[in-house]
């Protein structure tokens, strides 16, 4: 038995000033500014593609200097809107009734040091049930399960912390809701729609990323079937149950483990994709080993002050046509290596796809073959042969060498690029070390908490 989660209904970050991540979703990365609240105490914001949405909260609270130098880089404006008096006047202050004095609603205020991506929320069929079932487990709950309404209907929520970090996890009831979102929250207007063919499709989360201390992988795993009935999703078909997919040659040193929560729920949006019908998210555990020295899982417990979200898959269905787009907006990707373009079968094996690799050289995206649907004869079918999958890295969202998002376009494939993985590897570790090059000289520490415990609050004064 375990709380039965519906859907994933959206991703929540918390920033020290949302007017800059929210330029960035509109203008860049294509997303619909569609509903808000602002109140005296908070700003939050809800962004959608697709059936990805992210909530955008501001921190009122100022993080210290950040890592990178400078007392803050989040200094942008939304493109359509001049002033904040403007913008306060064209989405309006949300008006709601509820029982709870939260600074943010269906999320906590964390006391954080730097912008982050914190909050998975879930719809729960049942809260009360989810909420007995939890805490009967010993689970924590942030906030205890609240109503909020208008006259649309209401929801129940309760927040409940994760095992990961400053990772939390919000349960939202909305079986009693007929609103476009959330109580509490007022519709905006489509500022950036102008009528034009969607160069971006992207309609969904297709997975997430913890970088998490090392040794701490089953201790996730664990917490996640108990408590939720996650299941594991082997990356690789030779794969080892308890070790993961490793990866510890060639300067490389990381463990990836996947799992899954859902399969088919029949509460899923239905999508009409060639080799699939509901939406799908999994789990992605990543942890550095030691034996290759410090790498771009260790920058993110440096730079993130502990385990976190590291970077979000977002699913297109023309990744060719997303990352053009994306890129000519200014959204920067890291490029792999010019010799993968150019190793023996590759371009074979992109032709064979029906790509031209000259094409995906130039914004940057991986092709990888998914050898995992052979038969048990070893024999791979012609059908099966075109299983693939492209993807893209985003470089990071933040001020920090943090959190970043991931362009994937499965065609058939429902792994995550195993053939992939050191060139993508690769690129994110060149662009680590350069910036590190950069900074040397400023006065960074690594963190003395390595547990999957988020950090102890600690007071941060309001500049």
């Amino acid at each position: 038995m375990a709380a039965f989660l519906s859907r994933l209904h959206h991703i929540a970050l918390h920033v020290s000033n949302v007017n800059k991540i929210a330029h960035d979703l509109v203008v860049k990365f294509k997303f619909n500014l569609f509903s808000a609240r602002l109140t005296d105490n908070s700003k939050q914001l809800a962004f959608r593609k697709g059936a990805a949405v992210f909530v955008v909260n501001e921190r009122p609270n100022q993080s210290p200097p950040g890592i990178n130098g400078g007392a803050t880089c989040n200094t942008g404006r939304i493109s359509h809107i001049q002033s904040e008096h403007q913008f306060t006047k064209t989405i309006g202050t949300g008006k709601y009734k509820n029982n709870t004095d939260s600074t943010f609603l269906y999320d906590v205020q964390p006391q954080y040091y730097v912008d982050t991506a914190c909050n998975v929320c879930f719809e729960v069929d049942d809260m009360e049930r989810s909420f007995n079932f939890l805490s009967k487990q010993g689970c924590d709950f942030l906030v205890p399960p609240t109503k909020v309404y208008d006259d649309k209907g209401f929801v129940t929520y309760s927040v409940v912390k994760s095992i990961v970090g400053n990772v939390n996890h919000t349960l939202i009831d909305s079986t009693k809701y007929k609103g476009r979102f959330l109580p509490g929250f007022n519709t905006v207007q489509n500022l950036a729609n102008d009528g034009t063919l969607d160069p971006c499709p992207v309609t969904h989360f297709d997975h997430i990323t913890y970088a998490c201390p090392r040794l701490c992988t089953q201790q996730v795993i664990r917490w996640y079937e108990k408590h939720f009935g996650f299941q594991r999703f082997f990356i690789d078909i030779n794969e080892d149950m308890d070790e993961g997919y490793v990866l510890n040659q060639d300067g490389m040193g990381l463990r990836l483990t996947a799992m899954e929560y859902w399969r088919c729920s029949e509460t899923g949006m239905n999508l009409h994709f060639s080799d699939k019908k509901e939406l799908d998210c999994k789990f992605v555990i990543a942890e550095s080993l030691p034996e290759q020295g410090s790498n771009q899982v260790d920058t993110f417990l440096e730079q993130h002050k502990g385990p976190g979200i590291q970077h979000i898959g977002l699913y297109t269905e023309d990744i060719v046509s997303t990352a053009k787009a994306m890129a000519q907006a200014g959204v920067p990707f890291f490029s792999p290596p010019p010799a993968y373009y150019t190793e023996v079968g590759k371009q074979q094996e992109m032709e064979d796809a029906g790509h031209d690799p000259q094409v995906l050289s130039q914004h940057g995206i991986l092709l990888d073959t998914d050898l995992r649907q052979a038969d048990l004869s070893g024999q791979t079918t012609e059908t099966q042969s075109k299983r693939y999958l492209l993807q893209v890295f985003t470089k990071p969202i933040f001020c920090e060498d943090t959190f970043f998002l991931e362009l994937i376009e499965r065609r058939g494939a429902s792994g995550f690029g195993e053939g992939n993985i050191r060139a993508l590897w690769r690129s994110v570790q060149a662009y680590m070390e350069a910036e590190k090059a950069a900074t040397q000289g400023e006065n960074t520490t690594k963190p003395q908490n390595t547990t999957l415990e988020n950090i102890p609050p600690r007071k941060i004064n309001i500049n």
